[in-house]
């Protein structure tokens, strides 16, 4: 612990529902930003409402905190989570190589998932009052294809693609001081460095992708992300900036 953030909060659970569902019922007596560790989760779930495999020895955890930002600057957020990922992952592994960040919020090794974000948020025409990052990583143990949606990225582990085993604490105590020393840049100096800095991380960048929303998708040069968090592409339409989707290469 002697490397933990001051400032921050941490909170192991043997299990739990989801960190998610338990930040949100802890937010309103919060005295600062507060990690949530659970050894297991029973109901775990990825981003669009899908379920998140959690085996036994994987990551599972939600820094939640009650900013003072706009709602869109909140969730600018997933760039800050994305940065302090690949940092504990390079810590881990002393490495970088095989490792990139596919917008808007998954890490991947060797072309694999092996992390992803969750972020959300509760507020009213005031403002937001809680945000939950959600992050779960496949520490020891990749879901099998079965698990994943067809067309997804197949998903790896930190062991079978490091042989690095690293139990969920061990792991925190790499992405908290990482989190928390982007926030401070961020509340500091703002999106611009953050989105410099993922860019400098962004998986494709400069190559031809496929984003689908739900209602249609849109093939063109992964050019940029812009000062909001778009992705933006460039296509045979003209160039089109994206808030929301799903990334295919």
């Amino acid at each position: 612990m002697s490397d933990w953030p001051a400032g921050y909060g941490k909170r192991v659970l043997a299990q739990i529902d989801s960190t998610n569902a338990e930040a949100a019922r802890v937010a309103p007596d919060l005295a600062g930003p507060e990690w949530i560790l659970a050894l297991q989760q029973t109901a775990g779930r990825g981003r669009r409402g899908r379920a998140w495999s959690d085996p036994a020895g994987n990551f599972a955890a939600t820094l939640v905190m009650r900013p003072t930002e706009t709602a869109d600057q909140v969730a600018l957020r997933s760039f800050v989570a994305s940065l302090a990922l690949y940092d504990a992952f390079v810590a881990a592994t002393g490495r970088s190589d095989g490792l990139s960040l596919k917008w808007p919020n998954d890490v991947l090794l060797n072309g694999g998932k092996v992390a992803g974000i969750l972020l959300e948020s509760a507020g009213d025409s005031g403002g937001v009052s809680h945000i939950a990052i959600g992050i779960g990583v496949n520490l020891r143990t990749a879901p099998g294809s079965g698990e994943v949606e067809p067309g997804a990225f197949p998903p790896v582990s930190l062991l079978g693609e490091t042989g690095i085993a690293l139990d969920p604490e061990e792991f925190l105590d790499l992405l908290a001081p990482a989190y928390a020393g982007y926030e401070a840049q961020f509340r500091t100096y703002g999106f611009a460095p953050i989105r410099s800095l993922w860019l400098d991380r962004a998986a494709r960048l400069g190559e031809v992708i496929t984003a689908r929303t739900l209602r249609h998708q849109e093939t063109g040069t992964f050019e940029t992300v812009d000062a909001a968090g778009n992705l933006v592409l460039s296509t045979a339409r003209g160039r089109i900036a994206i808030p929301a989707a799903e990334i295919f290469f």
